[in-house]
């Protein structure tokens, strides 16, 4: 699964890439860099951050930021594509008041904005309550 994944993205396979790309196949809730770090054996920083950066670059995974949180990623549905770093997929960010995870939730409908004067590409959704683990 992790190099189809890769491979689907054009992304060279490298066992770096292969061990971060299992860090995201693994845990269902979007991460901080740091928990990444502590998921990898031994890692270049440098190497670290340049791998996440193409992965978001090709539309492998995407970057969250909640208020008042730090910066988390995800990683994208297959369906997604990134053009100039913009994602195409369309979900809700939400995020679990007990447990403090953010999880990505497709929709079956995405509801549709029309904001006059002004050509919207993508809508973000960010929603708060109890997930189905902690509830």
């Amino acid at each position: 699964m992790i190099e189809k994944l890769l491979k689907s993205k054009k992304i060279r396979l490298t066992p770096f890439r292969k061990e971060v790309l299992e860090v995201f196949v693994n845990i269902p809730n979007a991460i901080a860099v740091g928990d990444i770090e502590a998921k990898l054996k031994q890692f270049d920083r440098i190497t670290l951050y340049r791998t996440i950066k193409s992965f978001i670059e090709k539309g492998l995974i995407h970057e969250i930021v909640m208020p008042g949180d730090i910066k988390k990623l995800a990683l994208c549905p297959a369906e997604c594509s990134s053009v100039n770093h913009v994602h195409t997929a369309q979900h809700i960010h939400f995020r679990c008041k007990m447990c403090e995870n953010i999880f990505c939730l497709d929709l079956h409908e995405f509801p549709e904005i029309n904001i006059p004067k002004f050509k919207v590409d993508s809508i973000e959704i960010q929603g708060t309550g109890i997930c189905n683990i902690c509830s």
